[in-house]
């Protein structure tokens, strides 16, 4: 993503463009959610309204999520813990696998909502190489008050991931 202008201060003035996408090579940066294109901004409202299902009686660490598929539909998810602890799910997968299952394989954006003090909630581990098998989409993280929004790319949250060749071969 690129703004399209600055202030005197060097912060944002203007909408991000919605043409220009996060890249790879781009440094994650904190951006001001009003200066955020309304389509961002609708993918971080709905991460906010996803992670109101949060099923975390365990952590109480509530995780929103949605993607866009490239068609512009959106799918919100949430994590759902288990009293055993590595079958439950992340948000992030959540919402991608409700898009896989409906038969999207492309996603256009990714937005992650949670609560942390000091530190945006970037996915674990598992998500990155879960979400990198579908493309290198922007990611937008924020807390629930989406004041700050901190903007990367799945890429740029796993820059070394596990890639086989198209005929399934190493």
């Amino acid at each position: 993503m690129e703004t399209n202008g600055n202030n005197n201060n060097g912060t944002t003035s203007s909408k991000v463009m919605e043409s220009k996408k996060q890249r790879s090579d781009d440094p994650p940066r904190i951006v001001k959610f009003e200066t955020l294109d309304e389509r961002i901004q609708r993918l971080l409202q709905e991460a906010v309204k996803a992670r109101t299902a949060s099923y975390s009686p365990y952590s109480n660490f509530k995780v929103g999520a949605c993607v866009e598929c490239v068609d512009g539909t959106l799918y919100g998810g949430c994590n759902v813990e288990n009293a055993s602890y590595p079958v439950g799910i992340c948000a992030e997968r959540c919402a991608y696998v409700k898009a896989i299952s409906d038969g999207r394989r492309q996603m256009r954006s990714v937005a992650i909502v949670a609560q942390q003090e000091k530190h945006f909630t970037t996915p674990c581990g598992l998500c990155r190489q879960f979400m990198s098998e579908f493309g290198d989409a922007p990611v937008f993280l924020a807390k629930p008050d989406l004041r700050d929004v901190l903007v990367t790319s799945v890429s740029e949250l796993l820059p070394l991931s596990f890639q086989i060749n198209e005929d399934y071969s190493f």
